[in-house]
């Protein structure tokens, strides 16, 4: 069975950076998307970024071009999200989800294995 367990999360200051770490316990599939979302309060879960698993490719949605950069340790299991230049607006409860089916990256109803989530909060 998989588990996902999040890290990283923390308050910081508009401008401050913090990488947030996904660990991965169990077996996925070797062509799979591993991806960060968020959920900020009283809004949709939604994509932030994603890497596919078989080639290292990144993917990235609007809001975090230029800012945030996925990668993975294949060896540690474990996928990471560096965000930099970090606003207000990037607040919410950031998940890492695995179990890619079907559909879009940036889709919550795409995957079947969700963290417990990790909050960031940016102070302006």
């Amino acid at each position: 069975q998989v588990q996902l367990g999040e890290s990283g999360g923390g308050s910081v200051q508009a401008g401050e950076s913090l990488r947030l770490a996904c660990a991965v316990y169990g077996y996925t599939s070797p062509t799979n998307y591993w991806t960060w979302f968020r959920q900020a309060p009283g809004k949709e879960r939604e994509g932030v970024a994603a890497i596919y698993t078989a080639f290292g490719t990144p993917y990235y949605a609007d809001s975090a071009k230029g800012r945030f950069t996925i990668s993975r340790d294949s060896a540690k299991r474990t996928m990471y999200l560096q965000m930099n230049d970090l606003k207000p607006e990037d607040t919410a409860m950031y998940y890492c989800a695995a179990g890619f089916r079907r559909g879009a990256w940036w889709t919550p109803n795409a995957y079947t294995i969700w963290g417990q989530g990790t909050q960031v909060t940016v102070s302006s």
